[in-house]
């Protein structure tokens, strides 16, 4: 008994193994990287926004936000036919009423007729009203002055019609502080745009908007103000030569509809000259 005392105690040990230890799999590669495109994506982002003009922005706005329809007639399927297939007509069965899309009665020849109609007449609006733009735009390149009045013009043409917006800028305001007295810089751009719509007979809209003033204020300016300075751009248009018959309406939206994330921006002071569509 007493040798068995001095045998040395057997020591059993056990390892617990662990799957994907240390690197964790490799999840944190494919998170990394995705941290790194959204970085690369953000600082593009931010240097677009620094080394570009609001036309420029609005160019690439348009770009990645396109308003041409990929096919004008939807069917109910996917195909390119939107729905029918080459062989409708040698079926016997027939879409609407008796009659194949491709072969119509009288009745779908009539509302097609009024269909083709309404899209012509639409159509030509859009090429007068981008005509319209591409004219005023194209005064910018004559000489320096009419390029430093234009920074103060943006153009687009909407469902309303060619919308021709006037902004202040930091350095040049269109007015005078908080009063509706133009600067010559507004008078120069009134007359300008009244030489380009001059060309057309479409009849016009002035809106007027300001900035938020602060809330504290016992009287807001700012519906007065939109709608004074909305007249004087009339009183401008008119004096630049542009019949009084054509102003269909003037109106002040103070400042209910800001273009910027803050509302007090001196940006949001402008005034909306557009030349509204012949069906308005």
């Amino acid at each position: 008994m007493a040798g068995q005392g001095t045998v040395a105690p057997i020591i059993i040990k056990r390892k617990k193994v662990i799957s994907g230890g240390g690197h964790h799999g490799g999840a944190w590669k494919v998170a990394y990287a995705d941290f790194v495109t959204a970085m690369m994506a953000f600082f593009m982002l931010m240097w677009l926004l620094g080394a570009t003009t609001e036309k420029q922005r609005k160019g690439i706005a348009d770009y990645f936000n396109p308003t041409i329809p990929v096919n004008r007639v939807s069917g109910g399927g996917n195909g390119a036919f939107g729905g029918d297939s080459i062989f409708t007509d040698n079926t016997l069965a027939r879409n609407g009423t008796g009659m194949s899309a491709a072969s119509p009665g009288n009745e779908s020849k009539s509302g097609g007729s009024a269909g083709s109609t309404a899209g012509t007449s639409k159509g030509s609006d859009d090429s007068e009203l981008k005509r319209l733009q591409s004219v005023l735009e194209g005064r910018g390149g004559e000489s320096m002055t009419m390029e430093t009045l234009l920074s103060h013009v943006v153009t687009k043409v909407t469902d309303e019609g060619l919308v021709i917006e006037i902004f202040d800028i930091d350095a040049t305001p269109l007015f005078e502080t908080d009063t509706a007295k133009p600067t010559q810089t507004l008078i120069d751009i009134a007359t300008l745009v009244s030489e380009v719509v001059q060309v057309a007979e479409n009849r016009i809209s002035v809106d007027g908007y300001v900035r938020s003033y602060p809330v504290m204020l016992v009287n807001n300016p700012s519906w007065d103000l939109s709608s004074a300075r909305a007249q004087v751009v009339r009183g401008l248009l008119e004096s630049a030569g542009t019949q009084a018959l054509r102003i269909a309406r003037i109106s002040g939206h103070a400042d209910r509809e800001p273009v910027t994330a803050d509302p007090s921006a001196v940006r949001n002071n402008r005034v909306e000259v557009v030349l509204l569509r012949k069906d308005r």
